[in-house]
């Protein structure tokens, strides 16, 4: 599930070129976010571990804070039981043809020397709801993740 697709050469290619950004999507970001659902297109059998943390029913509830002016944000990953308590600032973009690009940003680490991250598909997009959506292989065969966002 991991997407290491270059995204230290595109977060580098993004940062750069600002004007090639989705602006009005990234602004329609802004703000609070709770993450509500998790969809796994073929089935619920199937396990994924979301950004290498945790499975991805842990990231229901989880809480997410999007800042459009400097792309950056907030994950906090409370869920009990089996799931671990995550926190983390991450920096963000959105591409004009709908990836939403962002990778987790280590205390006292620069955004410009993490070279590895996520993209997925902005799907969705409402003042009030968007979601996002990922791909993983699991036994050869391509499946979808959906993540459904509501803002709070």
């Amino acid at each position: 599930m991991k997407k290491v697709l270059y995204l230290g050469a595109i977060a580098l290619f993004v940062a750069s070129c600002k004007p090639t950004m989705d602006t009005k999507s990234q602004v329609g970001l802004k703000g609070n976010w709770t993450l509500v659902k998790v969809n796994r297109l073929g089935g619920d059998l199937v396990k994924v571990n979301s950004f290498n943390i945790a499975d991805a029913d842990c990231f229901v509830g989880s809480q997410w804070n999007f800042v459009s002016n400097n792309n950056t944000g907030h994950l906090a990953l409370t869920k009990a039981g089996n799931c671990p308590a995550f926190e983390s600032d991450f920096k963000w973009t959105i591409s004009p043809a709908g990836q939403f690009e962002f990778k987790f940003i280590d205390e006292g680490v620069k955004a410009k020397h993490i070279t590895t991250g996520y993209s997925m598909h902005v799907k969705n997009q409402t003042a009030t709801s968007f979601e996002l959506v990922d791909k993983f292989y699991a036994g050869g065969q391509a499946y979808d993740v959906t993540y459904k966002f509501v803002k709070n």
